[in-house]
């Protein structure tokens, strides 16, 4: 937890302390980390970027102010949740918190709707015309990754795509340099992993 105001760490505190679901660490362990800033704007991510926590922790921001950054950064910094402390209660950030730790989010509808927006723009803009989808990889790609974690052989891929086999092998060569992966099951692991089929 980082407040720069000690009243407003120990109320903080004192909220989430007084659940049974959450257990309190020092900031160097912490899965989900409470934030307090005046407003989510430059300044609040370089503060973010500069906590001990560790990499892939998920931030529950508590603010007192606006909205002053893009949309984007929200997913880079690893901000999960942002509740506004004029309307936040003790019951209200515990959910939050036990939420973005069994991985889901709390975002404004106007951040919402804005990343939405920026993702429609980067599907239509970016990924469209190069034949990817927002997981990096093709449909074609994807379709592949599917039938093979159904247990098909590459022969049999390539009779249920009307493709030969030797195009389903550089389908799958091409993801497995592309994402850096050493072999076949470690490309189906990643796309598993990762929610893409």
């Amino acid at each position: 937890m980082y407040a720069a105001d000690p009243l407003t760490k120990i109320g903080l505190m004192t909220c989430l302390e007084e659940s049974p679901q959450i257990t309190l660490t020092v900031m160097e362990e912490a899965e989900t980390v409470v934030v307090a800033v005046k407003a989510v704007d430059s300044s609040a991510l370089e503060l973010l970027r500069g906590l001990p926590a560790p990499p892939g922790s998920r931030f529950v921001l508590v603010v007192s102010g606006g909205w002053h950054t893009d949309p984007a950064a929200v997913a880079k910094h690893g901000i999960r949740a942002v509740l506004r402390r004029a309307e936040l209660d003790a019951a209200a950030l515990v959910r939050a918190v036990c939420d973005v730790g069994a991985g889901l989010a709390y975002l404004p509808p106007a951040v919402q709707g804005r990343l939405l927006d920026q993702m429609d723009r980067i599907q239509r803009e970016v990924l469209d015309p190069r034949g990817l989808t927002a997981s990096g990889l093709s449909s074609r790609e994807i379709t592949v990754l599917q039938l093979l974690s159904e247990g098909f052989t590459l022969s049999e891929i390539a009779a249920k795509l009307s493709y030969s086999e030797r195009t389903i092998k550089n389908i799958l060569s091409a993801v497995q340099i592309r994402l850096g992966l050493r072999n076949r099951v470690q490309v189906v692991s990643y796309a598993i992993r990762n929610a893409l089929i």
